[in-house]
């Protein structure tokens, strides 16, 4: 019991075995699930998978203007974008890189509370801000 309130009430019994076994105690993996079960204790639960992707099925679909060849020959040729989000203990933050795909660097990007186009543009928007670029949204 003492181990797992150390642990910030969050460790389940992996965890809290084998922090066990570094501290010296030999006791089984089962036994402390079995322990656990008996005091009402359990190990922090992770939170819902986030849904990144809300297709539209009545929107109608960009065309592919690279034709599916991410190379280019040059630098600033082809952009990229790569979104992701990131779990914090606020939420979820949604970033937007904007990468060269000649140079494989990033060349812009933008950190938001939401997955929208405007946080793609507002990207874009910034790196055309930062040298002479012509880009096309």
């Amino acid at each position: 019991m003492a181990l797992w309130e150390d642990n910030y009430r969050v460790y389940g019994a992996r965890k809290l075995w084998k922090t066990a076994r570094r501290n010296g105690h030999d006791v089984g993996r089962d036994q402390v699930g079995r322990l656990m079960r008996a005091a009402g204790i359990c190990g922090a639960r992770r939170g819902k998978r986030v849904k990144t992707t809300k297709p539209d099925a009545s929107a109608a679909r960009h065309p592919d203007l690279v034709k599916r060849k991410f190379t280019a020959t040059a630098p600033n040729q082809l952009w990229v974008t790569d979104l992701t989000f990131v779990p914090t203990w606020a939420g979820v933050a949604y970033a937007c890189f904007i990468v060269d795909a000649y140079s494989r660097m990033i060349v812009g990007w933008r950190v938001a509370g939401h997955m929208r186009t405007s946080m793609v543009l507002d990207a874009l928007r910034w790196r055309a801000g930062r040298a002479e670029t012509c880009w096309r949204a």
